[in-house]
């Protein structure tokens, strides 16, 4: 998602009550990834930052692979979500890749797709980088939606 994508305040309105109801029942997401700001959404697409805090490192005092794959869960689905559906499904199958890391205070973006919403199955792509366009990790996410 860039400058060129179309933002539909719509989406951005649902993804964000989607989430806002979503984080407080998920103590993982309510540790992780409380203080994450959505920017934007379009159908299928979801953009987001948040800045790297002391509890996202691992013991080498770098970016936690656990916060990179609960990113990768969360907004897979957020990126489903942004399609206006109401349940974004269980999860069957996710993947993330690590290529790089990030440290305390460090600002990252993270972009979520929804490459396919189907009756039963729903994929998605998610990839985080530092603020400067660096790629930190990417995620795979497929998701059961037929519930």
């Amino acid at each position: 998602m860039d400058s060129n994508d179309p933002v539909d305040s719509a989406e951005l309105a649902h993804v964000r009550s989607y989430w806002a109801n979503m984080w407080p029942n998920s103590p993982i997401y309510t540790f992780l990834l409380k203080d994450v700001e959505l920017l934007a959404a379009s159908h299928g697409k979801v953009l987001a930052k948040l800045k790297v805090q002391p509890a996202h490192m691992n013991s080498k005092g770098t970016l936690h692979g656990t916060v990179s794959a609960c990113i990768t869960d969360g907004f897979g689905g957020l990126a489903i979500a942004s399609t206006g559906v109401k349940n974004t499904g269980l999860s069957t199958d996710i993947h993330t890749t690590y290529v790089s890391t990030a440290r305390v205070g460090d600002m990252i973006i993270i972009e979520a797709t929804a490459s396919k919403v189907g009756r039963s199955l729903a994929f998605t792509n998610v990839e985080i980088r530092h603020e400067g366009g660096a790629v930190i990790a990417t995620g795979t996410h497929t998701k059961y939606v037929k519930v």
